[in-house]
């Protein structure tokens, strides 16, 4: 099946304090049937400034479980949409600082 993974992400400062929320969107991937509750390996998320990106250092990955899943049958074609759960992420601990 077709799925848009996407995830809910805070970014706090270091008193826990909000700045923003965005929701992250992870891409497109054609894979099996998933169910709530499933697990998920991707690249952990980190911050470059204020924007989310893929911390792609080596050892950086994560599990996330599947929270939710949502069908638009509002839209052609059809979206599948999954959500995995939130994270959050704390400016100055987050920092993958520049690419190169």
């Amino acid at each position: 099946m077709h799925y848009l993974f996407c995830q809910q992400v805070k970014i706090v400062d270091m008193d826990d304090e909000i700045i923003s929320e965005v929701l992250f969107e992870h891409g497109e991937y054609e894979t099996a049937a998933l169910s709530i509750g499933s697990s998920v390996l991707i690249h952990q998320l980190g911050l470059k400034q204020f924007d989310v990106v893929y911390d792609r250092r080596e050892g950086k990955i994560a599990r996330y479980k599947v929270a939710d899943i949502e069908i638009d049958l509002i839209t052609q074609p059809v979206i599948t949409r999954v959500f995995l759960e939130p994270t959050k992420l704390i400016v100055g601990q987050h920092d993958i600082g520049e690419f190169v």
